[in-house]
């Protein structure tokens, strides 16, 4: 599977002008590499504008979503729609969406751990629900946001359900740039699962972000990486066999005994 990962400098508070330069750069790439997937970055439309992103979120994806279609259908590619400030019922979510090659919503999962460091809580609401599996292309696959890469409670169950790719959606800043790498690494090791994330570069207000978007194979091997700076595409073609692979050298599912652990901590 061949897949292009925008590591994109977002326009704060400006979500027509990020779909204008997204639109653009999925023309140069596709003509470029020909990628079956793309990949964009957390809050792509707005950045961390959150004061204001009442004013900028989209109302029930209603502008975003068929804009992402659109681009789906016109060049053929499956979309990893990254996330965009969502309005719904007056409160504002962190909401990611998949589309196929057909245009099709195949999945959508709003942020369920909003990032205390960040204030978020003070400005979006929680999702409610946890991520769940669904499928590109026949292989199967997660998708979480940013700050839950911190939780393996809620990626171990995607990789016991057959997750062969975890995707991550970011604005994660450089301050914290060697948990970013580190935990990623260790996601993908215990999980037995390529990690594919995609973060942004630039800043908004006092916070900087970190770019280092990674491929991370299921032995845990940094294939690619992105500039700590600099907006930047990263192109790749993963092999999803390797995930068996990885399983059956060493069966980490197999070995588990679930009734000696301790639930719900």
């Amino acid at each position: 599977m061949q897949i292009s990962i925008y590591q994109m400098e977002i326009i704060p508070g400006k979500p027509a002008e990020n779909q204008q330069k997204v639109k653009a750069w999925v023309e140069k790439e596709v003509k470029h590499s020909r990628p079956d997937l793309i990949v964009l970055p957390e809050m792509w439309t707005t950045s961390y504008t959150l004061e204001e992103i009442h004013h900028y979120a989209d109302d029930h994806g209603k502008t975003i979503i068929p804009f992402l279609q659109d681009i789906a259908k016109t060049f053929e590619i499956n979309i990893i729609g990254g996330s965009f400030a969502n309005k719904m019922d007056e409160k504002v979510y962190n909401t990611a969406v998949v589309i196929n090659r057909k245009g099709e919503v195949v999945y959508q999962y709003s942020k369920v751990h909003l990032v205390p460091m960040l204030n978020e809580p003070q400005f979006l609401t929680a999702g409610q629900k946890v991520p769940e599996i669904f499928e590109l292309e026949g292989v199967k696959m997660g998708l979480i946001i940013c700050y839950d890469l911190r939780f393996t409670e809620i990626i171990r169950p995607l990789a016991l359900e057959g997750a062969e790719v975890l995707f991550v959606v970011a604005e994660w800043p450089n301050t914290r740039l060697n948990h970013w790498r580190n935990i990623q690494i260790t996601r993908a090791i215990e999980n037995q699962m390529f990690v594919v994330s995609c973060n942004n570069v630039g800043s908004y207000q006092n916070v900087t972000f970190g770019g280092s978007s990674m491929v991370v194979n299921p032995w845990g091997d940094t294939l690619l990486e992105g500039s700590t700076n600099q907006e930047e595409t990263l192109s790749t073609s993963i092999k999803v066999e390797k995930t068996k692979e990885a399983r059956e050298q060493v069966p980490v599912f197999s070995s588990r005994v679930p009734h000696l652990y301790k639930q719900g901590l």
